[in-house]
């Protein structure tokens, strides 16, 4: 499997399972190895592969990072990276997954915020039960979005627009800056992309929302949202988010970040700037940064169907 390739289209998926003289839900186990070759865990040195089986019959993969000289909070675990990759791609929901070690109680917990989340159904490939079980199994009597939302709010992974907008220039904050060669009109496309990262951020706890757009030395445009758990501590931050969406998008090494932009609100209760800067500035120093500030309008509930 390539390196960047973390999504499989359902054509090809089916196409694999039938070769193979499997279903495509028996298929992902099988995948599983080489999601794990995939993993960027320079601290643990513990490989995570997750394989992951969307409603669209598309095969997502996920993998851990570590960031060695950060606090070991500012890691993605491989279920993270699994959701947010099906999160990039619009997809709507997971059926089940592969992992190659038991999800931890934090990922357990990442994974009540999708919608019918008790249903998912796990096989975990180091296990000597090769049997897929409900997530319910594996988190028994569970808190999740049930007990904090209305049953009208978008849960992770559904549609939703936070409807916000950008503040005046001047509320922007230019926070690092570096001679890489990142124009005005890169920096100015970034803060539109990553507004529209804090659009779709699922932050329904701390009416938080925030996004990032990253732009590598090729300019290609990543962008990642802010994604809450009820339980808090779980949730994902947007720069790791769009750190996702760089791997998987075929970025190599972080050093060929040469951008940033988050979008959050100024008064925030819940703020990314410090944690962002603090770990762009670790894996790629060259990286400028800047923030920009957005309000709030007229919050929307859900936007199916809508275009």
């Amino acid at each position: 499997m390539e390196r960047s390739r973390f999504v499989i289209e359902a054509s090809e998926a089916e196409s694999k399972a039938e070769k193979a003289g499997l279903t495509v839900m028996q298929l992902l186990p099988s995948l599983v190895n080489s999601a794990q070759k995939l993993a960027r865990p320079p601290i643990s040195k513990y490989h995570v592969g997750a394989v992951g089986l969307g409603s669209s019959g598309r095969i997502f993969l996920g993998v851990n990072l570590e960031f060695p000289g950060l606090p070991l909070n500012h890691s993605v675990h491989a279920e993270q990276f699994l959701i947010t990759n099906l999160s990039l791609k619009a997809e709507t929901h997971l059926r089940c997954l592969a992992v190659s070690a038991a999800p931890c109680g934090h990922c357990r917990q990442f994974f009540q915020e999708i919608r019918d989340a008790p249903d998912i159904k796990v096989l975990i490939t180091s296990s000597s039960d090769q049997e897929f079980r409900p997530l319910s199994e594996f988190l028994p009597n569970r808190f999740g979005p049930d007990d904090l939302l209305d049953k009208d709010t978008p849960l992770l992974l559904e549609p939703q627009n936070n409807g916000l907008s950008l503040v005046n220039a001047i509320g922007s904050q230019l926070v690092n800056t570096g001679c890489n060669g990142v124009c005005a009109c890169d920096q100015d496309s970034l803060k539109y992309e990553a507004l529209e990262a804090a659009n779709k951020s699922h932050a329904p706890y701390s009416g938080c929302p925030s996004g990032v757009a990253l732009i590598d030395s090729e300019g290609r445009v990543y962008r990642g949202s802010y994604m809450e758990s009820a339980a808090y501590n779980p949730s994902l931050g947007p720069v790791q988010a769009a750190l996702v969406a760089y791997i998987a998008g075929g970025g190599d090494g972080y050093e060929e970040i040469v951008g940033a932009v988050l979008v959050e609100k100024e008064e925030a209760q819940v703020k990314q700037e410090q944690t962002a800067r603090l770990l762009l500035n670790l894996i790629s120093p060259k990286c400028e940064f800047r923030v920009f500030y957005c309000n709030i309008g007229m919050k929307r509930r859900r936007i199916d169907g809508e275009s």
